[in-house]
């Protein structure tokens, strides 16, 4: 059940050097196509997808993310294409597949990754009787239809980003077990949280530990943070996790807070300069973007990664195998 030959791939990858993940999508896709449901762009236009896909892999992207942060029932259901969920999703990890094999083929020696990107719904299973009467059953049953599709389109591990509540974390790592009994293929999972810069507690008041306590079970692959204010908002968070977190580490900041004008003040310059103490003290395993970057924020840190005194943090959990 397990896809052995990925966990080896990703996994001794993982130890050998700092992997970049890309940047923003919807920043890339609004610029070419201003649609209300990114999501559906892999059905109605996935040339476009697909060419945001080449932008980040060609910028020297390591893994890219399937176009699927909002592509699962509970999000989908305002725009009225809950019943499109499998489709979008299997469309996403198939646009993303094609293009990290095809850069994979032409440089051998640097494989390229495929996350499905598994975003947080708007609703918050800790507070899930507010909010529309949705059951924690229903939070795991969205996640495990979107993770089935993504994991039967080939994608080498799930992404489950931008995390402000760790019980909706908890119940998307339930629905991709539940999926990889389904497809009889399992895949690693990363989980990624964002954090206050002021209180260094997810929105939901849960704290650095508790997050991690809460994923731990599942053998994650990675855990650390995006969004943020910048890159160095959360350096005392990102430097706690890596002191009590067995696991790889991940973070993928904001190129700083969008102005009035929806514009984000950190060129790639700042951005890296930013980013760069916590690479060259090891605490990083994956580095990438979030809201604001673009491919030329991920070229700038393909420079940076690509020093010799650039090197991974250690990883203590030496497994990387797949709870399922």
């Amino acid at each position: 059940m397990n896809d052995e030959n990925a966990v080896t791939a990703v996994g001794c990858e993982l130890r050998r050097r700092v992997l970049l993940l890309d940047g923003a999508t919807g920043v890339m896709l609004r610029r070419r196509c201003p649609a209300s449901n990114l999501d559906m762009l892999c059905l109605t236009h996935p040339d476009i997808v697909a060419d945001v896909h080449r932008e980040y892999l060609e910028a020297g992207a390591d893994i890219i993310e399937t176009n699927s942060f909002n592509a699962n029932a509970l999000s989908q259901r305002a725009a009225g294409a809950s019943h499109l969920v499998r489709d979008l999703n299997l469309a996403a990890a198939r646009i993303a597949r094609g293009e990290a094999d095809r850069f994979s083929a032409i440089d051998g020696h640097r494989p390229r990754f495929v996350a499905g990107s598994i975003g947080p719904t708007a609703f918050s299973a800790s507070r899930a009787s507010e909010q529309g009467g949705q059951s924690f059953d229903s939070f795991v049953e969205a996640f495990s239809e979107q993770a089935a599709a993504l994991v039967e389109g080939e994608v080498d591990m799930l992404l489950i980003e931008t995390v402000y509540d760790a019980l909706n974390a908890r119940a998307a790592a339930l629905g991709a077990v539940e999926a990889f009994e389904r497809t009889s293929r399992a895949v690693p999972l990363i989980f990624s949280a964002t954090v206050s810069d002021a209180s260094g507690r997810l929105p939901s008041g849960h704290t650095v530990d508790e997050f991690l306590d809460m994923v731990a079970e599942f053998s994650p692959l990675a855990v650390g943070f995006n969004c943020s204010a910048g890159p160095s908002g959360l350096f005392d968070v990102m430097r706690h996790l890596a002191g009590i977190s067995p696991f790889a580490t991940i973070y993928y900041p904001n190129a700083g807070l969008p102005g009035a004008d929806g514009t984000y003040p950190f060129d790639p310059a700042r951005f890296v300069t930013e980013l760069t103490p916590l690479l060259t003290d090891r605490i990083l395993n994956i580095a990438g973007g979030c809201c604001g970057t673009t491919p030329a924020h991920i070229a700038a840190l393909r420079r940076l990664l690509d020093r010799p005194d650039v090197l991974p943090r250690e990883i203590t959990d030496q497994r990387l195998h797949i709870r399922i």
